[in-house]
């Protein structure tokens, strides 16, 4: 039997991630999944661990006020309230995409840039200024917010079981940042669905993830594997035309509820 085994959020695109329990799903996947991000003050550029590495440290909590709570070692926690519908908007550029959102002021620049160490602010991104996904997956109309490409990301227990055994040491779920982790089925098994049910909610599997040396960020300690792995061990085993594949990119259809343990059926 197939269940949905872990939930995993990230409030602070390439931030600390979030053990749940159970989360509510909007049109944008989990509620508060990556709707704040750091970019570079002068350029507008978004930063992640793949620049920043010490971006893995930096606790980034999703408050009871549907704002952000910041913390890190050495530097006091700050609470931070989401932006009101008249904030100011920056432009700021995600991979491919330039989009103006809401700035979060600046006392959290104050923050964020101590810690970064070189001015940076901190957006957050409302419903109604979702980017479009990736062209040429999925459907015209799906959205997301400042994840890579897509809403929801699933990794299946049994596929990190198996990088684990090639790799010859434990590997952490958390290197690879998935919202849902499925247990009871094969190693990879995930890499045929086309389409799962959790709960009453119904998801469309949409494109492979292709990884990057983000990987190899040791997300309890922010320090980078001297063999590069799992990175490396992924190159040689798991290699498309496309990058190295772990794990699927998912969209919601329809809001919801999930909780840990639900049952999940792939439905093609």
């Amino acid at each position: 039997m197939l269940r949905l085994s872990a939930l995993y959020r990230f409030p602070l695109k390439s931030g600390k991630g979030e053990v749940l329990n159970q989360i509510t799903l909007d049109k944008l996947g989990l509620d508060g999944d990556r709707r704040w991000m750091l970019v570079d003050e002068a350029s507008g550029r978004f930063l992640t661990q793949r620049a920043v590495a010490q971006m893995s440290q930096l606790s980034a909590l999703w408050n009871a006020s549907g704002g952000l709570t910041l913390a890190a070692a050495g530097h006091p926690p700050i609470d931070i309230a989401l932006p009101a519908n008249d904030a100011e908007l920056r432009g700021v550029t995600i991979w491919r995409d330039t989009l103006r959102v809401p700035d979060a002021g600046d006392e959290a620049a104050a923050w964020v840039s101590r810690f970064i160490g070189k001015p940076t602010r901190l957006v957050q991104i409302p419903l109604d200024r979702a980017r479009t996904t990736q062209a040429g997956y999925g459907k015209d109309d799906d959205q997301v917010a400042f994840a890579d490409g897509f809403p929801l990301l699933l990794i299946g227990q049994a596929s990190l079981d198996d990088l684990t055994q090639k790799v010859g040491r434990p590997m952490e779920m958390l290197r690879f940042r998935p919202n849902l982790v499925i247990e009871g089925a094969e190693a990879f098994a995930e890499d045929g669905w086309k389409r799962i049910r959790i709960g009453d909610v119904e998801f469309r599997v949409v494109k492979p993830c292709s990884r990057c040396i983000l990987t190899t960020i040791d997300p309890q300690t922010g320090e980078r594997s001297d063999d590069r792995e799992p990175f490396a061990t992924l190159q040689k085993y798991r290699a498309r035309e496309e990058g190295a594949m772990f794990g699927q990119n998912l969209v919601n259809d329809g809001n919801g509820r999930l909780e840990v343990g639900m049952p999940v059926t792939v439905l093609e």
